[in-house]
């Protein structure tokens, strides 16, 4: 994956799957910047120093003229997603700017509003911080952590697959997040690689929560999220709760050591089968370790799912993963 440099930092495409010339980007924003808008950025705040977001937190209201706007990110399907910088602070971020036309042709207001609230509440070094939002009659304006190393989903892409060390930190990381997050009784419900970005040193990001929930009875029945990641008991449109997350984790997991998930198929109708009957195989160079991990996590029965704090200490984590000591007990807002 191709970098720029940013200062001092390295950074890679952030976003989506598709960049594309400013010159597009600074028309829909209805900005002007110089023909090198990185030369002026200054270097992010260390990522082990407790960074509190750009300017004053008390601020109650932002506006478009209070960031510098630098190259281009990615583009999303309701918008696009753009370096910045806030002037008073000099605090690199990411600005991820949405169409509100786009959004009501859509349906999907509710989803950014639930998505903003739960977000914005959220404290963790393996979740991307949003550090506020504003709009204008056009446009609404999320204002979030810069990722440096950008998507996991091109990384994968990128190798193929990851090995035992690698794979195991990425799942390590993600347990620790989603304990935080099932804690806070918020279920993700669309974990997977597109959703997950690479902070400065390669840490793990959860990067949307646009399907996620707040959950104080625990139990949802809508259906959402990505085919290959669905559980069980969301196709057969039953009655679901966190454990939801527990089986997407297990997806992650062999498709970091396949380079795809284990419920692929031809068609939609196949894919629901496997699911369902939970088939899947695991190719020979998978080894015992992460076969006994994967297997805990793909359970049919909800209940009979390793749990958070057993992926955390299951020896395949324990003496692959590089992880740092677990922060989900933490409840800081």
């Amino acid at each position: 994956m191709s970098s720029k440099k940013i200062g001092s930092v390295e950074s890679g495409a952030m976003a989506s799957k598709t960049d594309y010339g400013p010159k597009r980007v600074l028309k829909e924003t209805n900005q002007q910047t110089s023909s090198k808008p990185e030369a002026k950025f200054a270097k992010p705040l260390p990522q082990n120093e407790p960074a509190q977001g750009p300017g004053n937190h008390t601020r109650k209201k932002w506006t478009l003229s209070d960031f510098d706007i630098g190259r281009p990110l990615g583009k999303g399907k309701f918008g696009n997603v753009l370096l910045a910088r806030e002037k008073k602070s000099k605090f690199i971020l990411a600005l991820k700017v949405l169409f509100k036309s786009q959004l009501q042709k859509a349906g999907v207001e509710h989803q950014l509003r639930r998505e903003i609230e739960i977000q914005s509440h959220l404290r963790h070094p393996n979740i991307l911080r949003m550090y506020g939002y504003f709009y204008d009659d056009i446009r609404v304006y999320l204002i979030l952590e810069f990722a440096p190393q950008g998507e996991l989903y091109k990384e994968l892409q990128k190798r193929g697959r990851f090995d035992e060390k690698r794979s195991a930190t990425y799942v390590g990381q993600l347990a620790d997040a989603l304990k935080y997050c099932h804690a806070k009784k918020v279920i993700h419900r669309d974990i997977k690689p597109e959703n997950l970005l690479l902070g400065l040193r390669g840490d793990l990001k959860i990067a949307d929560f646009g399907w996620s929930v707040h959950a104080p009875s625990s139990r949802r029945a809508t259906l959402c999220g990505t085919l290959d990641y669905l559980p069980p008991e969301m196709i057969e449109g039953r009655m679901h709760d966190e454990k939801v997350d527990l089986w997407s984790l297990g997806v992650l997991c062999y498709e970091f050591l396949v380079g795809k998930p284990p419920f692929e198929a031809e068609g939609h109708s196949e894919t629901y089968r496997k699911i369902s009957k939970v088939d899947f195989r695991y190719p020979s160079f998978v080894t015992d370790g992460a076969r006994d991990l994967v297997s805990k996590l793909l359970r049919h029965n909800p209940a009979m799912r390793l749990s958070l704090d057993g992926v955390l200490n299951h020896p395949w984590i324990k003496e692959h993963g590089v992880l740092s000591e677990p922060t989900s007990s933490s409840s800081s807002s």
